[in-house]
Formats: structure tokens, sequence, C-alpha cells
């Protein structure tokens, strides 16, 4: 019998049925040549009526069965994998490498700084050590509105974090939470049911704070007053010709400020609105995700690195374990640079089967991954940082992933803000490979779902 610590941390399955599948298919595609067949057998002779129309029908036929052999391509060999937690705690749980969780939004009339709140919150409630978890907001709108929606929900999550932790709530956006729960009285256990109230009331408070201010359409002067981050929209013009503002709103390095309601450490938390200027193009999401990049490789470096965008939430607090069981694993670990999670859709019928990506979901993206994997989507994916830097990964590497013990260069927090904004700066990638070689190449409408 192999030893514990040689045992895979995920197995992949074929799926059930693929020789019955496949017999079913070869019987369509026997079909649609049987009908090409007959079309080009009896295409009709020069001046008989009929004959433009039944080309026509040829060519169309023709293009759907190429259509249907594509289909089919994505359907022949699906996988399914499986992860085991238990066996990633127990060999790695004090070597878990650090993660940097990039939300990404652009316009706070277009997209509500409570839902963005809300993605936020999800993604800092991780079942993960939180030393160990930094979570940045990049703010392509540059609005102060936002800003003070993070400076919020970072109030709110001294609460909402250990709430999480104590019940092992799910899902933990508190929006999705709260409508699951459908009133005060479907919690059973009766010292939650006292918590419940509670973490909703303080939800209601921080909620009614920020659309009063959404409403106003501006922070109020005492608000202002108070914290010194909004002077950074002192020198503010408009949202496509600003400075750099950079707001390091925790500080997961101060064991002191840092923390939560019951004492225990939270994650850092970093507000980012890169420099823009109409001379420059700032390349859309793109551009936000490579500044984000070399900022959180100031700060933080965490090697795995994890985007979603701004309209949706974690909706599994295990998702990082999930992923760190794919690359650490001692065999197979190496050959992966990403792994890619479905997005998914709340509030649907069991038989509603195309706005809600079902198909692509439960069906294509697993026949995808029998060679080799899905595409990236744009959001919910888990990178390599080194990958995206050009690194290649060999078995000798399989431990980079770990927990890097090393001190780094210990700054005061104004000290470390200033000297990271330069890495947001609308000139940086100018003469260099960023872009094009280094990190996100790809086009702003590749970067999502069209």
């Amino acid at each position: 019998m192999a030893k514990e610590e040689h045992l895979p941390l995920f197995e992949t399955k074929k799926a059930q049925g693929r020789v019955l599948f496949r017999i079913f298919a070869a019987s369509i595609f026997a079909g649609i040549c049987l009908i090409w067949v007959y079309r080009v057998s009896h295409i009709p002779k020069a001046g008989e009526d009929g004959r433009f129309a039944w080309i026509g029908l040829l060519g169309a036929e023709i293009w759907f069965g190429f259509y249907w052999l594509l289909t089919q391509a994505s359907r022949w060999n699906p996988v399914y994998r499986h992860t085991f937690k238990d066996r990633l705690s127990q060999r790695y749980e004090n070597e878990l490498p650090g993660v940097d969780i990039f939300v990404c939004t652009a316009d706070a009339s277009i997209e509500p700084p409570m839902m963005v709140m809300n993605t936020v919150l999800s993604v800092m409630a991780y079942e993960y050590p939180p030393e160990k978890l930094s979570v940045y907001l990049s703010d392509d709108g540059g609005s102060e509105i936002t800003y003070y929606a993070l400076m919020e929900a970072a109030e709110f999550a001294k609460h909402w974090i250990p709430y999480c932790k104590k019940y092992n709530v799910e899902p933990r956006s508190p929006a999705a939470y709260f409508v699951s729960k459908h009133g005060d009285d479907a919690v059973e256990d009766n010292h939650q049911a006292k918590d419940f109230v509670v973490i909703k009331k303080l939800y209601k408070y921080m909620e009614n704070k920020i659309e009063n201010a959404v409403k106003l359409g501006q922070v109020s002067d005492q608000v202002r007053s108070k914290h010194k981050g909004f002077s950074q929209w002192d020198s503010y013009s408009s949202r496509r010709d600003h400075d750099t503002i950079l707001q390091i709103v925790i500080d997961g390095r101060d064991p002191i400020n840092a923390t939560d309601n019951e004492g225990c450490a939270l994650p850092t938390l970093v507000y980012l609105a890169r420099e823009k200027r109409p001379q420059y193009h700032h390349n859309f999401k793109a551009g936000a995700m490579n500044a984000l990049i070399r900022v959180s490789s100031y700060i933080s470096n965490g090697k795995l690195l994890l985007n979603v965008d701004c309209d949706m939430y974690s909706n599994n607090s295990l998702a990082i374990r999930d992923t760190l069981c794919f690359l650490m694993d001692e065999e197979k670990g190496h050959e992966l640079a990403f792994v890619q999670f479905p997005q998914n859709f709340k509030n649907l019928t069991k038989n509603e089967l195309y706005a809600s990506l079902r198909v692509i979901n439960e069906v294509e993206a697993h026949g995808v991954d029998g060679y080799g994997g899905p595409l990236y989507v744009g959001t919910g994916c888990f990178h390599r940082r080194d990958t995206l830097c050009g690194r290649k990964f060999s078995k000798d590497s399989k431990s980079d992933m770990k927990w890097d013990n090393r001190k780094r260069e210990e700054l005061g927090i104004h000290e470390l803000e200033e000297n990271t904004k330069g890495l947001a700066s609308c000139t940086f990638e100018e003469n260099t490979q960023w872009g094009k070689e280094v990190s996100l190449s790809l086009p702003p409408k590749i970067l999502g779902w069209a």
C-alpha cells in the first residue's frame, strides 16, 4: 500500500456512459453522411427547377454537419476532477502559500458599491489562514464612494468573518446568505439565532450608510475629514484623468489593529485606482489586472492569484484549498498553470438550459478538460503568479508553491503605499513586455463572457 505522503491530492475520473454516447454520436454522424450522399447524388440537372435551392440546402447541411462535429469534440472525452483536501491539510497546512485576490470594478453607477462589497466580503471570508490572504479592489472608475464603501465593508468584516467561521456559513456573501435564510426565524439554533439578528442589523446599518452616500452622489465632509485616504481625491479631475490612488485599508502585517472582534487576524485589504491619462490607452480589464499583479507583488506577493468580477460572489469557502490540491500535487501539480472555476447563476429553474451556461459548465467544460483543461474565461480563475511572468515549471519546482517564511523589507504603511504607486502608472508598460509576453496579454473582450 502506498504511503500517505505519496497519495495524490486529486483524482481524475472519466465520465460514465462514454461508450454509449460515442455509439449514439456515431449513429448520428452516419445519418448526416447519408443525407450528404443523398443530396449530392440527387442534385437536379442544369435547367431543372429547384437546382439552386437544392445546392443551397446541401451547403447548409454540410455546414451543420461540420458544426456538429466541432461540438462533439468537446463531448467526446469528458472527465471529472475530485480533490482530497484532508490530505492537503495533513501535509501542507503550515506551508500553504499566500493568495492574492483581485476584484475588478469600473463604474459605480453601473456596478452598485453594495454589490461590489458583497463580492469583497465573500472572498475575505474564505476558509484560509487570514495572514496569507490579501484582497485587492481595482476601481477603474476611481470613485470615492466605492472607496468609502470599502472602508465600511472593512469594519463590517470584523464581525462577518468570525460569524462565518463560527457557524460554517455558506454562501459567504452577506446579501446571498440573508436571502437564503428568509427571515430571522430561519436559523434553528437559539445561540446562532441571536448572533444572526445582530449580524443582520450590522449589515443593514452598513448598507444604509453606503446607499445614502450613493444617493447623495458624494461622501460627506464629516466622513472625509476623519479619513486621510480621501485626500488622494484632491487632485482628481475625472475617471479618465487622475493620479494613482492607493490605500491599504487593512494592513495584515499589523497584529494589533488588523484583527476582528474576536482578536483573530484579518486579511490584507487594498484599494487601487490606477493612474489614467487621456493620451494613454488603459487596456480595460487586462490593463487593470496587470496593474494589480505589479502592485500586489510589492505589498503581499502571494504565489497564487484569483481574479473575480465584481458582480459575482464565492459560493464555496473551500475553493482555495480545492485549487491547491491541483497545484501542490507532487506528481502532476507542475503541469498546471491555472485552475478555472465555472460561473453559476442563482434563481434558475431546473429546466433552464441556455442563459445560465449550464451546458458549458456541466458538459462542454468537462469535455475540453479531457484534452488538457478548459480555457481561461476571464473570471473565477486561480493562476500561479510565476506562470503569468513567463516561468516554466518542472517536477523539481513542485515545492515552490509553499509559504515563504523569509521576512521582506518592513516598511511603514504610508511609505509602502507611496513606493507602490509607481507600479500602477499609466506609462509603466511603455516599451516593455507587459501585456505582450509578461502577464495578461489577452484582448479585453476575451477577459470574460461576452
